[in-house]
């Protein structure tokens, strides 16, 4: 049942209602305002509004103060009755945001049939009698254990479960298991196969949604104390994609809360290669249980980071496509101009069969583009043309003092650590460079456009400000575990004091940057940078998509890891911890990225490398 605002929230509505009809509802003045008025009735006098023009900044002449006085005693009731829709958080704005910069970029429409890779060397040999001996096998190698009937879904399936029971106390990774619904998928599969209605490479394979994804029958938490008992009454696009494809859904895997950190109601979600450590997140159980051999593979959803950094973190492959690419009908929306749901598996080729069965329009999700998906493992990797971004490749100490100025909720001493570890992985990025030129890959420098990303992060607050404007208004907000100043609780009131004006200003900047940034990618197939670089905000602005794959390890001589105080941001690195790069490519061009991605994941094999765990 929806909860009543009080009438202290609907007064002032009313007000702002009547501000904007002298034009000042785009400034911080009338919310200033507000605040000085104390009483019931709320009584608002010149003098208020001289002060409140003061702090705000506004220039308004005494005669115009007294006019407004007037209109401002009226106040109109507009915004209460917008209030009175009581608008779910899956209601989509009006304006939708379309990362193509001109009509003039074109995308592939027709879709062309599957080539998957030929059949592994897994399906030749003996099938162990303990089938957690292929807990960590890829997507691909169980699919062809699956096809040829050595293995069944069941087994497969019974075999995660059990996984997800024993680690999950040490990982914190699950939210809700769905084994009735998981064991009744895997015995139709093993019927559909048996009768010769085999349905591709994901039929079969066990699976693990974010719990941001609505599935029928089950909570859909958001990861969240207001929300921990939420049920929707719907199965998201991606899932019933999934089920048609086959795959077995057997848990809903943990989000930091409203997709924020790897801290959800029930704990912290942990790395599997350091328990000691968070997962990163928001798709903290997505990327901790994939690293862990607890699910074939998993689905995700990045809006600045979610995936790119669990990825890294716990050494795992995610992709996050171009913005418009998979429909986000049934999933939490946090910001809609730039939420992305994309695969986390182990293995590159995983990520584009997840993808295959993901994409498109749904008629549902309006930002979805009529773009073709086409997998073919077939593809020769040496004809593309190749970009890094060779400035961010360079380990520049001031430059990243600067940018981690603007981190939010993160202390001095987790800053220092940022730019430490940073610059120890400068190595590790830059034998990446070598081996790929190894490979007898020719890469062309290039440079992100010089413009200010960090201002325009802006947008994201606002829109999940609106997406979670009743727990503000209502005061429940104080339910959420992070009241830090970086938590989304103090995000979403300071976000209530953003001028409409400027929020439409940053839109129209992000408008420059998606036409900076897409004439500087023009002519290559591929891009490849470091994955904490400053192209993380600039891409995920832009809607462009990233290939994130395990690139190493940290050896001994790693700066430790800060363990002051459990689960802080900066309790990462440290000895024996993978580390990242990152594949992008340009708008709708996942194909040559995954195959480009799938080559250098092959030459350097750390994708196989799997943590050691102990219940």
């Amino acid at each position: 049942m929806p909860i009543a605002e009080p009438k202290s929230a609907i007064d002032r509505r009313g007000f702002l209602a009547a501000c904007s009809k002298f034009g000042v509802a785009g400034t911080l003045f009338p919310g200033v305002l507000w605040a000085m008025v104390e009483g019931e009735p709320k009584k608002i006098t010149v003098e208020m509004i001289s002060d409140a023009a003061a702090i705000a900044d506004v220039p308004i002449p005494a005669e115009d103060r007294e006019m407004m006085l007037r209109n401002l005693q009226n106040a109109t009731k507009g915004y209460d009755q917008i209030y009175a829709l009581h608008m779910p958080n899956g209601v989509q704005p009006a304006m939708i945001f379309d990362p193509l910069t001109s009509t003039n970029t074109h995308f592939e429409r027709a879709r062309r049939p599957l080539q998957i890779s030929a059949a592994p060397a897994i399906a030749t040999r003996h099938v162990p009698k303990d089938l957690e001996e292929i807990a960590f096998a890829t997507v691909r190698e169980l699919a062809e254990l699956v096809r040829t009937k050595k293995v069944s879904s069941t087994a497969l399936t019974q075999m995660y479960l059990a996984r997800l029971k024993r680690y999950d106390p040490v990982l914190h990774f699950v939210i809700t298991l769905t084994e009735d619904r998981a064991l009744a998928q895997a015995k139709e599969a093993d019927r559909d196969i048996a009768a010769g209605k085999y349905r591709g490479p994901l039929h079969g394979i066990p699976w693990g949604a974010k719990d941001l994804l609505a599935v029928k029958g089950y909570p859909t938490t958001w990861g969240a104390e207001p929300y921990r008992d939420q049920t929707i009454d719907e199965d998201a696009t991606v899932v019933k994609r999934l089920d048609a494809a086959g795959a077995v859904l057997v848990a809903k895997l943990t989000l930091g809360a409203l997709a924020e950190g790897d801290h959800w109601f029930g704990g912290v979600t942990r790395n599997p290669w350091n328990p000691d450590q968070g997962s990163s997140g928001s798709s903290a159980g997505p990327s901790s249980a994939t690293a862990a051999g607890c699910v074939g593979f998993a689905i995700g959803s990045e809006t600045l980071g979610s995936i790119s950094s669990p990825s890294t973190r716990c050494g795992v492959t995610g992709l996050r496509p171009t913005f418009g690419h998979v429909p986000r009908t049934g999933a939490m929306a946090l910001s809609w101009s730039q939420d992305k749901l994309g695969p986390i598996c182990r293995a590159v080729e995983d990520c584009a069969l997840a993808l295959d069965a993901i994409y498109g329009p749904d008629g549902e999700d309006r930002s979805v583009q009529p773009a073709a998906f086409s997998w073919d493992a077939r593809q020769d990797w040496r004809k593309f043309r190749v970009g890094f971004l060779e400035s961010e490749f360079k380990f520049d100490r001031a430059a990243l003092e600067e940018r981690v100025k603007n981190f939010r909720g993160i202390t001095d001493e987790e800053k220092q650590q940022f730019i430490a570890v940073a610059g120890y992985d400068q190595k590790l990025n830059d034998a990446a460079l070598q081996k790929l030129r190894d490979m007898g890959v020719k890469m062309t420098p290039i440079e992100l456009p010089k413009l200010p990303y960090q201002p325009m992060v802006t947008i994201l607050d606002v829109e999940a400000a609106a997406a979670f404007d009743e727990l503000t208004r209502t005061g429940r907000d104080k339910l959420l575990g992070d009241q830090t100043p970086g938590g989304w609780a103090n995000t979403f009131r300071v976000a209530r004091f953003v001028p409409a004006v400027e929020y439409v200003q940053a839109n129209r900047a992000k408008f420059l940057a998606m036409q900076a940034v897409a004439k500087a990618f023009e002519g290559y197939d591929v891009i490849v940078a470091p994955t904490n670089g400053e192209q993380l905000t600039v891409t995920n602005l832009t809607g462009h998509p990233a290939l994130i794959v395990p690139n190493g390890f940290r050896g001994d001589d790693a700066p430790p890891a800060v363990k002051d105080k459990d689960g802080m941001v900066g309790n990462y690195g440290g000895p024996g911890t993978p580390v990242s790069l990152t594949f992008l490519g340009p708008l709708y061009g996942e194909e040559k990225m995954l195959v480009f991605g799938r080559a250098y994941q092959d030459a350097t094999k750390f994708h196989l490398q799997h943590p050691k765990l102990s219940a």
